[in-house]
């Protein structure tokens, strides 16, 4: 069957919930990959939409791969070596290639495991912040694998690559407090101030032009791959863009006449 992703909305928020209590909320099926692709595409088209928040329902952000499958060698898990890697291209990898393409800003609420493709996903996210209760794992090695959606891409990006060698080597689960400690998560909250955390932040996001967030958002995924020249050629483009939008005068105007703007996504 596979996860069941929920998907809701609440002012300029879309939240993005991933649900599926017997695997603890495990990624697969064919169903839920392109429900995230769904949902990425909306975001992305839907100019009032200026964060999203993936977080899971229950006691589970992600459990990752669903294991018994795996023990099974059922689903994306079977048949030959061939067949396996391009399960793997058409299957999860979905993820990390939607993740990619959206242009709203994206804050993983991690509520509870975030375990192998689990963590992976949360790092897909540009703000990452924690439960009090979650642990998370770079753990495809103990299960004699390697991250095949894209961790080993990700996650030095995220702390490092000394660290997410560490995790990545070891399998080893670390606690909320570690995960901010090495810079995994920005923040640790309660577990009942999750949602409410993540969703300030959210507003403190959206009170900002959408253009310019996507725009900013842009920048900050090619730095990651490309050359300084190249960003500076794009930000000038991106800025000679963003001086000629009613919300980059709206902010400034605002800003001259102490209140609050009003941006309309133009």
């Amino acid at each position: 069957m596979g996860a069941t992703l929920h998907v809701s909305r609440r002012d300029h928020v879309m939240l993005l919930e991933i649900a599926d209590p017997a695997t603890r909320n495990a990624l697969g099926g064919d169903k839920f990959f392109r429900a995230i692709e769904e949902a990425i595409r909306i975001a992305n088209d839907d100019m009032d939409i200026r964060v999203v928040i993936v977080t899971g329902q229950g006691e589970a952000f992600s459990s990752g791969g669903n294991v018994r499958e795996m023990h099974g060698r059922k689903g994306m898990f079977g048949g030959t070596p061939e067949q396996i890697a391009e399960q793997y291209r058409t299957g999860i990898q979905r993820i990390p290639m939607a993740f990619w393409k959206l242009d709203v800003p994206a804050i993983a609420a991690v509520n509870g495991a975030a375990i192998g493709a689990g963590c992976d996903l949360a790092c897909m996210c540009d703000i990452r912040i924690a439960s009090e209760r979650a642990v998370f794992a770079e753990s495809f090695v103990k299960v004699g694998i390697v991250a095949g959606d894209g961790g080993s891409w990700l996650l030095p990006r995220a702390i490092g690559h000394s660290r997410a060698a560490e995790m990545a080597f070891t399998g080893d689960t670390i606690d909320a407090a570690t995960a901010r400690e090495i810079g995994l998560v920005s923040r640790v909250v309660p577990h009942d101030e999750l949602m409410t955390a993540a969703f300030e932040l959210a507003g403190r996001i959206a009170a900002n032009p959408p253009h310019a967030l996507r725009w900013n958002k842009r920048l900050l995924r090619e730095s990651q791959i490309a050359r300084l020249d190249t960003v500076l050629e794009m930000a000038a483009a991106y800025q000679a863009l963003a001086h000629r939008t009613e919300d980059h005068t709206e902010a400034v105007t605002a800003l001259l006449e102490k209140r609050r703007p009003v941006f309309k996504g133009r």
